[in-house]
C-alpha cells in the first residue's frame, strides 16, 4: 500500500511537470500495434458473419486486456524482488504513463491559442487533432465548445477513471483500463466495419467508466465554485441533463461541465460526412469563448486533485483499519 501511494503520486507530479512521455515504445502505443495485430489475425480465422466478429472481437479483448495486465504485474514482481527503490522507480514510471492529465490540458489549450492567436482555421486544424468529429462546420462558438466537450469526457476517461483503477489494483488496473480504452477508441464504433467486431470492447469500455464517470462528474460538482463557475446551475443540469448523450456515461461529466460553464454542450455533429442528432446539454445563458477552455481545464485540474486526494485517504483508511482488525484477532 505504501509503495503503491508513492508510486501514484510520484506518477501524478511527473504528468503535471513533464506531461505524457513520448518515446515509440510507450505502452498505450504498444497496445494499439497489438490491437491491430490481432485484428488482422482475428479477422482471418473467424467467418464474416455477425455471430463470427463478435467471436473475434471478444477474443481479442480478452487477450489484449490480459497482456495489458500480466506483463506490467510480472515486471513490476521482478523490480521489487530485486530492490524495494527499484520496484518502486519502475512502478511510478508505469502511473506516470497512464495518466494524461497535463497533455489533455495541453491539446485542448492548443484550440484556444490558435484561435485568439491565428484565427478559426488554425483552431480548427487544432481541434481536429483530439476530437472525432468532422470540424469544417463548426463555427468559433462550435470550435470551443468541442473543445471544451473533450475535456470534459477525457477528465474521467484519460484522468478519474486511471486513477480509480491505479488505486483499486495499481499499474495492472491501470493498464488494462487503458487497453479497453484503446480498444474502444479504436475498434468501438457502431459503422459497418466495427458494428459487430466491436461489441465487446465498447461493451466493456461502457462498463469499466460507470462509476468512475459518476465520481468524477460528482467531484466536478464540488470543485465548480469561484470565479468562472455556476456551481448551483452544474447542480441543476448535472440532475436534468446527465443522460443526454448517447454514452451512458459521457453525459455525467458533460452536463456538469455544461452547468458549471453556463453553457449549452452537445447538439447535431458530422461524421464521415454524416449528420448525427444528438441531444443537448445545458443552457445557454452566454455563447461560449476562447476562456472557456481554459475554465474547463481548471476544473480538470481541480477535479482530478480532490480525486487524488479521495482515493489516498481512502486507501489509508483501508490499509489502518486492515491492522486495526489484524491487531485485535
Amino acid at each position: 500500500m505504501r509503495a503503491l501511494l508513492i508510486s501514484i503520486w510520484t506518477g501524478y507530479l511527473a504528468d503535471l511537470l513533464f506531461g505524457d512521455p513520448a518515446y515509440p515504445f510507450h505502452p498505450v502505443r504498444l497496445m494499439g500495434k497489438e490491437i491491430s495485430a490481432w485484428e488482422k489475425a482475428f479477422r482471418k480465422v473467424f467467418p464474416k458473419t455477425p455471430a463470427g466478429e463478435r467471436a473475434a472481437g471478444a477474443l481479442l479483448a480478452v487477450c489484449t486486456v490480459l497482456t495489458a495486465a500480466i506483463v506490467p504485474y510480472f515486471l513490476l514482481w521482478a523490480a521489487f524482488r530485486i530492490h524495494f527503490l527499484v520496484g518502486i522507480a519502475l512502478e511510478s514510471v508505469f502511473c506516470w504513463q497512464i495518466l494524461a492529465v497535463k497533455d489533455l490540458k495541453k491539446e485542448s489549450m492548443e484550440v484556444s491559442y490558435r484561435l485568439q492567436e491565428e484565427g478559426l482555421p488554425a483552431a480548427k486544424r487544432a481541434l481536429s487533432m483530439i476530437v472525432g468529429r468532422e470540424v469544417e462546420p463548426l463555427d468559433e462558438e462550435g470550435v470551443v465548445k468541442a473543445a471544451v466537450e473533450t475535456v470534459a469526457e477525457n477528465a474521467s476517461d484519460g484522468c478519474l477513471a486511471p486513477l480509480f483503477y491505479l488505486f483499486l489494483f495499481g499499474p495492472a488496473g491501470g493498464f488494462a483500463y487503458k487497453a479497453v480504452n484503446t480498444m474502444d477508441s479504436m475498434i468501438g464504433y457502431r459503422n459497418d466495419k466495427y458494428r459487430y467486431f466491436g461489441t465487446v470492447a465498447a461493451r466493456m469500455d461502457d462498463v469499466l467508466n460507470f462509476i468512475p464517470s459518476r465520481m468524477c462528474a460528482l467531484l466536478m460538482l464540488l470543485c465548480a465554485r469561484g470565479k468562472g463557475f455556476l456551481h448551483a446551475n452544474a447542480v441543476k443540469i448535472f440532475r436534468r441533463d446527465r443522460y443526454n448523450h448517447a454514452s451512458p456515461n459521457s453525459g455525467q461529466t458533460e452536463s456538469a461541465m455544461a452547468g458549471a460553464l453556463g453553457l449549452q454542450l452537445g447538439g447535431d455533429a458530422f461524421y464521415f460526412g454524416k449528420r448525427v442528432k444528438k441531444k443537448t446539454m445545458g443552457d445557454a445563458l452566454r455563447p461560449a469563448r476562447a476562456e472557456d477552455i481554459r475554465l474547463a481545464n481548471r476544473l480538470l485540474y481541480r477535479t482530478v486533485f480532490c480525486g487524488m486526494l479521495l482515493g489516498t485517504v481512502i486507501c489509508l483508511v483501508v490499509y489502518w483499519a486492515v491492522r486495526f482488525w489484524g491487531s485485535c484477532l
